[in-house]
């Protein structure tokens, strides 16, 4: 799938993962007002600013079966649900499979500390 725009790439899902990101994409822009969304290596990416390739804060990666919403600095995430995963350096993710499984209170929360710890990086 190659796209320029982040509404293209969403759109591009197949069902259930484009319901799935329909329902993620207003909670990370409520979350993060003023952050830029851009495709960023194949996938949209939320960072502060003008500059969200270098200052990222979110991603969503579509897979077959389910959709990724990561985070940068997720390892540090205060998480009492426990769902977010840990990767690659301080990145921390959830993988989702219905649009159902998106929690618009917990998933602000994340992304909100989320930012805030890429301002103090």
């Amino acid at each position: 799938m190659s796209t320029t725009t982040v509404t293209e790439y969403l759109a591009g899902l197949d069902e259930p993962l484009r319901e799935v990101a329909a329902k993620l994409r207003p909670v990370i822009e409520a979350a993060l007002p003023g952050a830029t969304g851009v495709v960023w290596h194949g996938h949209p990416v939320w960072g502060r600013g003008d500059r969200p390739g270098r200052d990222p804060v979110c991603l969503v990666k579509a897979y077959p079966a389910y959709l990724t919403f990561g985070l940068w600095h997720g390892q540090q995430v205060d998480d009492p649900s426990g769902r977010l995963l840990p990767g690659a350096r301080s990145m921390a993710s959830v993988k989702l499979r219905s649009a159902d499984e998106i929690d618009p209170a917990l998933f602000g929360d994340w992304l909100r500390q989320a930012y805030a710890r890429e301002v103090a990086a």
